[in-house]
């Protein structure tokens, strides 16, 4: 059950709602419980730490290197000699993450290690830009504040809109807005709203692929949610903060050594091989030849991941469970190209800047505007450190063509890097993220699952609550922790999220008479 908490909320949203935490003992009684927690991703480490804090005893596996997931970091050498960290990118915390927040606190309280950026920057290859510096972020007043400002919106756009199409964004709810949107497009949702072409690109084509997905295959319920979260559901709008320093030094090893101190197991380079049930309820976890036994599983995996360890796992599940697995689907490919310039960018171009209509190019962040290494590096040598995002490349694309043409489109959207030099450039290319298909949203895996000793945590898992990306993966790995916590009769993480329904009750009464 949700609502109001006479807590403080975690934000400046005083209307932010809290799920209160299952009463229960504050610690597992002795023996310990063991539990095995499968990836060391935003998901897994919000599962660790709730159950690590209670007295279960973790052991935390990690296929790569380092902790962090899709955030996570490695050391390189420049061409240089300089020493850098390499990542997957620029990622936004925004101010309404309540419970990755929770998490990242638990090794920073103040969280001091993030920054905020001043605006949201946004440019159209036509010449409109839009800003939400000035926007206010009270809904209603954010939307109509954005639709006031905005060069994309005239008065004739406004008039074409079809608003009875447009009336389930006044009242999110979850689930039930996938009942109404999950089987259409955001592509199609936003024709039949008639939003001006030039909005339709700046405003929500940007936000659709965060997902890293085409417009055309997002499920529109998915770009509901995202609309509720950031305009007409939450009062802390859509400026973000960033990590001061490369994600390892910033966040995952200040959180893997509070993890320790609280008897962790933390081994990375170590991935699971299979995950067996045992008669007695337990699990056996094979990783690097070696099985152990625990009292239950986390599978923190990302999409492939999951698969692969399900698909080896024969006894895991059910057989629909299993189905439902495997046919979980994967977003195209994207791109974060990483360029260590000889000389500088102007003074006055954005730590980000969300792109659209320049080809492949979707945003450009300057990391020496936030980021301390970058900082120190461009200090030492005169230059900039600039990174550019492809988000769902077409599939079988050339990469080096797509990374030569990235690099021209910074130059076209900053020309005073048309004469720099490239000292060092880095490009990652995964294609690992979750794809919200049109349709797909019963097909995918809950936190619970068919096996009471076995839960699923990630950005990929049904929540049934208001939260996306970054947010849900945390939230997954909170509520995963919190059913297990539950079996031993142990007090779990209490969770906030945006509220949970439209904001004002005038706009739900129009929301409401779009059903009828």
């Amino acid at each position: 059950m949700t609502g109001r908490s006479k807590a403080r909320s975690p934000g400046r949203d005083g209307r932010a709602r809290v799920l209160p935490a299952r009463p229960g003992l504050r610690c597992v009684s002795e023996p310990a419980p063991r539990v095995a927690v499968v990836g060391g991703g935003i998901a897994g480490l919000a599962a660790t730490a709730v159950l690590a804090e209670r007295g279960v005893g973790v052991t935390l596996y990690e296929r790569e290197g380092t902790l962090g997931g899709r955030l996570a970091g490695w050391p390189v050498e420049l061409a240089d000699g300089s020493a850098a960290t390499m990542s997957r990118g620029f990622h936004a915390f925004f101010r309404q993450y309540y419970n990755l927040r929770a998490l990242l606190r638990r090794a920073d309280p103040g969280l001091h290690t993030l920054t905020g950026l001043p605006d949201y920057p946004l440019r159209h290859s036509g010449g409109m830009y839009d800003s939400f510096a000035r926007v206010p972020r009270t809904p209603p007043l954010s939307a109509l504040g954005f639709v006031a400002q905005s060069p994309s919106f005239g008065w004739r756009d406004l008039l074409r809109m079809n608003p009875r199409a447009a009336l389930p964004l006044l009242d999110v709810r979850v689930p039930e807005i996938y009942a109404r949107l999950d089987g259409i497009s955001a592509s199609d949702f936003l024709a039949r709203i008639r939003f001006p072409e030039a909005a339709h690109h700046l405003a929500f084509e940007v936000f659709s692929r965060s997902f890293f997905a085409d417009p055309r295959e997002l499920s529109a319920a998915e770009l509901a949610l995202m609309f509720h979260i950031y305009f007409l559901g939450s009062s802390e709008g859509l400026l973000f903060d960033v990590p001061r320093e490369p994600f390892p030094q910033a966040l995952w090893q200040p959180l893997a050594r509070y993890l320790d101190g609280h008897g962790t197991r933390l081994r990375t380079d170590t991935p699971v091989g299979a995950v067996r049930p045992v008669a007695d309820g337990s699990l056996e976890v094979t990783a690097e030849g070696r099985t152990v036994r625990h009292d239950a599983v986390v599978l923190a995996l990302d999409t492939a991941g999951l698969r692969q360890l399900v698909a080896a796992s024969p006894g895991l599940g059910s057989h629909t469970w299993r189905e439902r697995i495997a046919r979980l689907r994967t977003t195209p490919p994207f791109l974060v190209s990483r360029f260590w310039l000889d000389r500088p960018v102007a003074a006055d171009r954005p730590g980000f800047l969300g792109t659209s209509g320049y080809g492949d190019l979707d945003n450009v962040s300057v990391l020496e505007r936030w980021e301390d290494e970058a900082h120190r590096w461009a200090l030492r040598t005169g230059g900039s450190v600039v990174e550019l995002h492809a988000y769902a490349v077409r599939p079988g694309s050339h990469r080096g063509a797509v990374q030569d043409r990235l690099l021209a489109r910074l130059r076209q959207v900053y020309p005073e890097t048309v004469d720099s030099k490239v000292v060092d450039e880095r490009h990652e290319w995964r294609e690992d993220c979750p794809l919200f298909h049109v349709g797909g949203y019963h097909e995918r895996p809950t936190v619970r699952t068919p096996d009471p000793a076995l839960m699923v945590a990630g950005d990929m898992v049904r929540t049934d609550l208001p939260v996306a990306l970054m947010e849900r993966a945390a939230t997954s790995g909170f509520l995963a922790a919190n059913a297990l916590l539950e079996r031993w009769g142990v007090q779990g993480q209490a969770l906030w999220t945006v509220p949970v329904r439209g904001r004002s009750a005038p706009l739900r009464a129009l929301a409401w008479l779009g059903k009828v």
